[in-house]
C-alpha cells in the first residue's frame, strides 16, 4: 500500500491511501476459509460449502471488510510513525473518488486528520482581571421588599420595615457576590483563552461533530456550535496549565467533588441534614458512573485551574452598579 501525505497548514492534514489487490488478498483469503468453516447451506455439511458459492454469497462483504482492515492499518502506522496528536478521527475527504467494490480493483481513499494545537500559557501579575463589587440601589430592592411583606403577613409574623429592609439588602448583597464570583471565573477563563490564542481546525471540528450528532438538528447544531468551540479552546488552556503546574487528579479529588454535588443536590430539596452514609452511597453510585467521572474530573480541573489562576494574577476590585453589572457581556 502505498500513502501519500499532503500538508493543508499546520493543523490539517489529507492522507491518500492507494490501496492494491495484493495489500489486501491475504486478509480475504482468511475471511473466507473462516466463513467456508462456519457456513451452513442447506445440502451441504458444515465446512463443506465450496469455496466458490462463498464467494457469490459473501464476497462484498467480504471484500468492503478486507479493504477496510487495511485501511486502518494504513492510518494507525501512519498515525503512529508521524507521531501525531491527532483531534477526532480521520474523516473520509469531500474529494474522495466513486469507489467500485469489485475483486481485484486497486482502491484509493483520500483521508483528512486534523492534529491537536500546541497550546503555550503563561500566567503573571502583569495579567489583571476585574473582580465586580455589586452595590444594592433602592431599585433592586422594592420588589423583593413587597414580596417579603406579602410572605410574612401570610405567616402572620411581625416584622418591622427596617428588619425587612435589612433582610433584603443581605439577600440581594449575597446574590449578587454569588454572581460577581461566578463572573470572575468565567472572566478568568475567557482571558486566558483569548490570551493563548489558541487555533483550531475549525472546519474539520464542525464536519466531525457534524457526522458524530447526527440527531442533532442543523439549526440547533449551528447555534450551539460556537460555545463548543469555546469550551473546547477553553479545555486545552485548562490542560496546559495542568501540565504546566504539575497538577494532578486523584481519587479523592473526585470524591470530594462528588459528595459536594450531592450534599448540594439534597440541600436544594430541603435536606440539610441528610445521614452520612446516605450521602457516601450517591457518592459511589457517581463513582461508578463513567460519564459522571467525566464531569467530575472536568470540574476539579477547573476548580484547581481558575484557584491557582487568582494566586498568579492581579484581581482588580472594581465596584459597579447592578445596572451596570447586567449589561455586561
Amino acid at each position: 500500500m502505498k500513502t501519500s501525505k499532503k500538508k493543508i497548514d499546520e493543523l490539517n492534514i489529507e492522507l491518500t491511501l492507494d490501496i492494491t489487490p495484493e495489500d489486501y488478498a491475504e486478509i480475504e483469503k482468511k475471511k473466507i476459509a473462516e466463513r467456508k468453516r462456519n457456513a451452513e447451506f442447506k445440502g451441504f455439511r458444515k465446512g463443506m460449502v465450496p469455496e466458490g458459492m462463498i464467494r457469490r454469497v459473501y464476497g462484498d462483504q467480504i471484500l468492503f471488510e478486507s479493504v477496510n482492515q487495511v485501511i486502518s492499518k494504513g492510518l494507525q502506522d501512519f498515525i503512529e510513525k508521524e507521531k501525531l496528536n491527532v483531534l477526532g478521527e480521520p474523516l473520509g475527504s469531500e474529494k474522495q473518488p466513486e469507489v467500485e467494490w469489485k475483486d481485484g480493483n486497486d482502491f484509493k481513499f483520500i483521508f483528512d486528520i486534523a492534529l491537536y494545537p500546541e497550546v503555550t500559557v503563561s500566567a503573571d501579575k502583569k495579567d489583571s482581571v476585574p473582580q465586580y463589587t455589586v452595590s444594592v440601589s433602592a431599585k433592586d430592592k422594592t420588589q423583593m421588599k413587597e414580596n417579603l411583606k406579602k410572605y410574612y403577613e401570610e405567616k402572620k409574623e411581625e416584622k418591622s420595615d427596617e428588619d425587612i429592609d435589612k433582610e433584603v439588602t443581605e439577600r440581594l448583597t449575597a446574590e449578587y457576590k454569588s454572581e460577581a464570583d461566578w463572573r470572575l471565573n468565567a472572566d478568568i477563563r475567557k482571558y486566558f483563552v483569548e490570551k493563548a490564542a489558541v487555533a483550531l481546525p475549525e472546519a474539520f471540528l464542525k464536519r466531525w461533530l457534524s457526522e458524530s450528532n447526527k440527531e442533532v438538528k442543523p439549526e440547533q447544531f449551528e447555534e450551539e456550535f460556537p460555545r463548543f468551540l469555546e469550551d473546547f479552546r477553553w479545555q486545552l488552556v485548562r490542560g496546559a496549565f495542568m501540565k504546566l503546574w504539575g497538577f494532578k487528579i486523584e481519587k479523592a479529588d473526585l470524591e470530594d467533588a462528588a459528595k459536594a454535588y450531592v450534599t448540594y443536590q439534597y440541600a436544594m430539596y430541603g435536606m440539610g441534614n441528610v445521614p452520612e452514609d446516605i450521602i457516601n452511597n450517591s457518592v459511589q453510585q457517581m463513582m461508578n458512573d463513567s460519564k459522571q467521572i467525566d464531569r467530575l474530573a472536568e470540574q476539579v480541573e477547573d476548580n484547581k485551574v481558575i484557584s491557582r489562576l487568582k494566586e498568579e494574577i492581579t484581581i482588580a476590585s472594581k465596584k459597579i452598579t447592578s445596572e451596570k453589572f447586567r449589561e455586561l457581556k
